[in-house]
Parts: C-alpha cells; structure tokens; sequence
C-alpha cells in the first residue's frame, strides 16, 4: 500500500512539472500577433513607374532625371522603398521603355501624400522635357 501511495505522489509531482502554464501560455498567446495581424502590416502598395526617354534626350539629362528621381525618398517620407535600374531584358518586349522605377509605400493615403508632394511636382519638371512615354502600374503585394 505505501509503495502504491508513493507511486501515485511521485505520479502527481511529475504531472505538476509537465503541465503547461496557463497564465505564461496566456500571455504568450497575446504577445503573438495573428497571421491575419501579420498580413495586415505586410501589405505595401507598390508604385512601378516605367519611362521611354525622347531620342534627342543625352545620357546627361537622362542622369538628371536618375538623380532627381533617386532623390525623391529624402524629401518625401511616405515612400517606405525605393528601387530602380535600367531595361536588360534579352526578349525585345520592352517597347522603348528603358528605366523602371518602383516605389512601395504602407497605404493608400501615403500614396496620396507622395502624388501631389511638391518634391514629386518639382521631379516632373525636371523630366518633362526628357520623356516621351511613360507607364505606370500599382498594386498590392502578395506574396
């Protein structure tokens, strides 16, 4: 009977040790966002901004428009992302456009925020004069 009486206790204290801890499961459970919070503040807007330049447009103004364009993120703080470079593509389907632009910005309102931004006006002064076409295509990334 002791032997069966110690057994169940040292049972007992070995369940205790085993068993997870509600408060520490609970809290943790609410530190951790949901992959639907998750997706949520992963969603960013890109902003692809494809350019053909006019033919009489030198490697000099082009290269302004590059550097007016890359300036863009320093003046205006909606713009999370930036990224560009120039056409590489072996297939011939490019039709002329030559630079791609991409910007990623959090929200729609940050979107609206960059368009009508003065440093954004003042970019398109600088290439007007230089462009001959341009393309542009926003999305919501999904990965």
């Amino acid at each position: 009977m002791k032997q069966v009486l110690l057994l169940s206790v040292c049972l007992l204290l070995a369940m205790g040790c085993t068993s997870p801890d509600t408060a520490s499961t609970e809290a943790t459970t609410q530190q951790s966002p949901t992959s639907e919070q998750e997706k949520v503040s992963e969603k960013q807007l890109r902003h692809v901004v494809l350019f053909k330049f006019k033919e009489e447009a030198t490697p000099e103004d082009i290269a302004r428009v590059e550097q007016a364009f890359a300036a863009l993120p320093g003046q205006i703080p909606e713009i999370q992302d930036f990224e560009w470079g120039t056409n590489n593509s072996p297939e011939g389907l490019d039709k002329g456009f030559t630079h791609c632009f991409l910007l990623t910005f959090g929200s729609e309102a940050d979107r609206e925020t960059y368009l009508p931004h003065p440093a954004h006006k003042a970019f398109g002064e600088v290439l007007k004069p230089q462009l001959e076409d341009v393309l542009v295509i926003d999305y919501w990334a999904k990965k």
